[in-house]
């Protein structure tokens, strides 16, 4: 059969899609659109530039010295311009009374050089500045790789620098992305149709863009206008200076947009052509069976001292309470169309996971979905209304 896809964002737990996949690909079914959410977005572009199971796991297995290559991600940010920094606006608005201007000006100047010179100072810096804890430029420079990676038998890929709109004519694969715009306040679905100009590596970046973790994309000029609908007319909509950030801010587990039968999601979202839609969603109530333990007091750098994971935590609690309960719904809905993929006590920003660990979720992941479809996947279970997957897209598509 041909499925429409959906992956669910989760960070580092997306690698259990590997083992989705693994099981999809042994069942001989064949992919039509796909859809991805933050970690989502990797996977399902990786689909999209033509990845086999077997080419992802090498990926995981990917070294940068002695630790995984998905450790780096975390990247040491370039601290701003001290002057003209918004940590410097706030130091120069405290009052310093009893002291001269010209006393407090070098304190405030010698502070901030501290800060810039110190790997804690430098997070510190680019949190104030832009919006998250860590540079991800190392995780473009090696998606851009990856998507430029010949295929095994040698084709070329060379997706690397392509837009939505030139990596669609080469492939003919209908890949959608979700992120959120929180200068407007509106979900983003980034694809050929809506954001053709825009580079797939950096619509994967913004999509991925964990709030508070990682640093926040500012939409640019070049990239052209937002394409959507209001009711049956074309809309434009200037992006350029938005601030976009991970799509499961706003929709984690959009399988609504590939069940919609309302037609200005079909205009955003494309007709689809396959037998069938199945959604890949990250549970984290379901124990991976033989999976080792969490590593105990594992440091995370200096970032420990700030407390930013805890912070990122904190506000993943917070928007998984927002987006749950309609997600919820959805899921609800279209429950024999979700592939449920065990990841209890996996952590999302644990990427430095050990191979142990890593086969685990991967192993139990393939097997849960080996079994969804030895059952018949979507058929054994009926199929479900759309009622409320038609109101839920509806409203995330809303321009305004």
């Amino acid at each position: 059969m041909k499925y429409d896809l959906v992956f669910e964002g989760g960070g580092a737990k997306g690698m259990a899609f590997v083992g989705a996949m693994r099981a999809f690909e042994a069942a001989g079914h064949t992919i039509g659109r796909l859809v991805g959410s933050s970690a989502g977005a990797i996977t399902a572009t990786s689909l999209a530039a033509g990845y086999s199971a077997a080419e992802m796991l090498a990926a995981l297995d990917e070294k940068a010295g002695d630790q995984p290559v998905f450790a780096t991600f975390l990247g040491d940010p370039t601290p701003p311009p001290l002057d003209r920094s918004a940590l410097a606006e706030f130091i120069a608005a405290i009052d310093w009374s009893l002291m001269p201007n010209w006393a407090e000006e070098r304190l405030e100047r010698k502070a901030l050089e501290a800060l810039a010179g110190s790997p804690l100072g430098r997070h510190l810096l680019s949190f104030f500045e832009y919006g998250g804890f860590y540079s991800a430029d190392p995780f473009v420079e090696w998606f851009r790789r990856k998507l430029d990676q010949p295929a095994p038998d040698g084709r070329p890929r060379g997706y690397g620098r392509m837009t939505f709109a030139e990596m669609h004519a080469v492939t003919g694969v209908d890949l959608s992305l979700t992120a959120s715009d929180t200068t407007n306040g509106r979900l983003r679905i980034l694809n050929h149709r809506t954001t053709p100009n825009l580079p797939v590596v950096w619509g994967t970046r913004m999509s991925m863009s964990l709030p508070l973790l990682w640093q926040e994309v500012v939409w640019r000029e070049e990239w052209g206008p937002y394409r959507g609908f209001a009711g049956d007319t074309p809309v434009e909509i200037p992006l350029a200076g938005s601030v976009i950030v991970d799509g499961g801010l706003l929709s984690n587990f959009p399988i609504e947009l590939l069940v919609s039968q309302e037609p200005m999601v079909r205009k955003i979202m494309g007709e689809g052509a396959a037998d069938a839609v199945a959604g890949f969603l990250i549970d984290e109530n379901l124990p991976v069976p033989d999976a080792p333990p969490p590593p105990a007091g594992k440091s995370t750098g200096a970032l420990d001292k700030l407390g930013a994971l805890r912070t990122t935590q904190r506000l993943k609690g917070l928007v998984d309470t927002v987006t749950q309960a309609r997600d919820k719904m959805v899921i609800d809905e279209n429950r024999a169309r979700v592939v449920r993929l065990p990841a209890r006590t996996y952590g999302t920003t644990e990427f430095g996971m050990d191979e142990a660990r890593r086969d685990a979720l991967i192993k139990a992941a393939e097997e849960v979905t080996r079994d969804y479809f030895a059952a018949g996947g979507l058929e054994s279970l009926g199929e479900p209304t759309t009622d409320e997957s038609d109101r839920i897209a509806l409203e995330m598509l809303r321009l305004e």
